[in-house]
């Protein structure tokens, strides 16, 4: 997939000696086949708010729906600075990706329809939605914002025998 190609600079501090930045295509890739992301909004009152939730990677961008009153849509709809992390839960090896950023509520019907495609593809017909009125409707019920997140910075943390800290400016 073509787009933004930022290049990683390593932080030593928190890298193994001469461990080397990872490639953005790696890391690209990481999230566009994960299948689990973890995001983090603020509350009103400034306390974070974490959940789990899917997502999918198009144009530069990860995108995630949720209903209108849920916790998250709330908080986003107040402060749209936000984080997606996604990663191995596990020490001896991975790379976990954090990634910052705003998330923009997209109402726009082609690029709905493309992502709803692309829900289907990552995920199966039980992640199928219906596109209208600027929002996901899925068949038994219920309507879903959607929402992209452009990365402003992306954090790459490598875990093995050679642990590194790759950071990503867009």
């Amino acid at each position: 997939m073509a787009g933004k190609n930022p290049t990683g600079e390593i932080d030593a501090r928190y890298s193994s000696e001469g461990a080397a930045p990872v490639q953005w295509a790696h890391a690209r890739g990481l999230l566009e086949s994960a299948e689990v992301f973890w995001l983090s909004t603020v509350r009103p009152d400034g306390r974070p708010h974490v959940t789990p939730l899917l997502a999918v990677w198009l144009a530069d961008a990860l995108y995630f729906c949720t209903g209108a009153e849920e916790r998250k849509a709330q908080n986003l709809a107040r402060n749209p600075h936000c984080i997606l992390t996604t990663g191995h839960n596990t020490l001896a090896s991975g790379l976990d990706l954090v990634v910052e950023g705003d998330a923009v509520r997209t109402k726009d019907h082609d690029l709905l329809k493309r992502l709803a495609g692309l829900y289907v593809a990552k995920y199966g017909t039980a992640w199928s939605f219906e596109v209208r009125d600027g929002a996901f409707h899925h068949p038994g019920g219920g309507e879903a914002l959607v929402y992209g997140v452009s990365p402003t910075k992306v954090l790459g943390f490598g875990k093995g025998t050679e642990s590194s800290q790759t950071r990503w400016r867009f």
